[in-house]
């Protein structure tokens, strides 16, 4: 799949912009992982400072989507790690974005994938399992719905409706 340059899909899409059905995240978000430039279909899940629900999901075939996990922003550990950032490479998925932190940054930083998150934090989350998949969540300064479409590169990240074309 063809990755396109977010900035030109902006300078491209005023309309698209205009009514919300392309919407740009505010730029808060590390770039980790091999894959500087990534894209696909999103898959939504809540979670805060519990990562069981994020490794369930990633351990699905990924299928060339981008997980995007609302952690509520929190500081205080981390969501996703080395171990977590192979299976998502071994499983398929082109990226993940995180609304909080990421651990182990030289080992996702070696994965073929695309990471974007608020920061690094050495501690690791709980684990009890409670969170919410595939529903709306708030990251980045706008509401993302599982089924849209997240395209990401060195100029920020993007989310739209639809599938955009070339």
């Amino acid at each position: 799949m063809a990755c396109l340059a977010t900035a030109e899909v902006c300078d491209n899409n005023a309309a698209l912009l205009a009514s919300g059905d392309l919407r740009v995240l505010q730029p808060i978000f590390q770039v980790y992982g091999q894959c500087r430039t990534f894209s696909g279909p999103v898959v939504t899940l809540r979670v805060f400072e519990d990562n069981v629900m994020v490794r369930e999901m990633l351990q699905t075939k990924g299928e060339g989507r981008v997980l995007v996990i609302d952690g509520g922003g929190s500081m205080r550990c981390a969501l996703v790690g080395g171990n977590l950032g192979q299976l998502a490479q071994n499983m398929g998925w082109a990226g993940v974005v995180v609304n909080g932190c990421i651990r182990d940054v030289d080992e996702i930083n070696g994965c073929d994938i695309g990471v974007r998150a608020l920061a690094s934090h050495p501690q690791k989350s709980n684990k009890r399992g409670i969170g919410e998949k595939h529903i709306p969540v708030h990251v980045g300064g706008t509401l993302i719905r599982d089924g849209e479409w997240l395209y990401a590169d060195s100029d920020g990240i993007l989310v739209s409706k639809t599938e955009l074309c070339i």
